[in-house]
């Protein structure tokens, strides 16, 4: 994934991490994640260890690695019911194209939030599976950063 240095915006990624209710991501990404953040010194570092994580997996039998990780080993769409049921923050999910076109899929989205960085790789995993009929999405926030970097919050258009 591209990267660009840009001190306000990680400020401002760090802030949303802190407003997480639990941070969701899938296995292979869960295993890049934890043996990396566990020994960071990076600026994200401290609320990516602390913020409570799910890892949505079948295969995974310990989450031990990396703390405040728990294990959703249940059918996808029931355990996003069951965590949006829980007290709490909002949920994030960022993390495995597999795993986040099944939610795009499910329809279990609430919110896109898209980051457009000013770089053009050439290559890289779709950002959206191949739908039977469009997710037609509302521009709800827009903010710009001074290296370039847009974030877009979208909400789907009939929620």
């Amino acid at each position: 994934m591209m990267s660009i240095d840009d001190p306000e915006q990680e400020e401002y990624f760090v802030d949303r991490l802190w407003d997480a209710g639990a941070f969701l991501m899938g296995r292979n990404t869960y295993e890049i994640m934890a043996g990396y953040w566990p020994h960071s010194d990076h600026p994200s570092a401290k609320a990516m260890n602390q913020i409570p994580k799910v890892v949505f997996s079948r295969t995974l039998t310990s989450a031990d690695d990396w703390p405040e990780t728990r294990i959703a080993s249940g059918d996808t769409a029931e355990e996003i019911v069951k965590l949006k049921a829980e007290p709490g923050k909002d949920l994030v999910a960022a993390g495995g194209t597999e795993f986040m076109h099944s939610l795009i899929k499910l329809g279990v989205v609430d919110e896109y939030r898209l980051w457009v960085l000013p770089a053009v790789t050439g290559k890289g995993a779709p950002l959206f599976p191949e739908l039977d009929q469009a997710v037609k999405l509302r521009l709800v926030k827009s903010t710009a950063f001074l290296s370039g970097i847009l974030e877009l919050v979208y909400t789907p258009a009939d929620k």
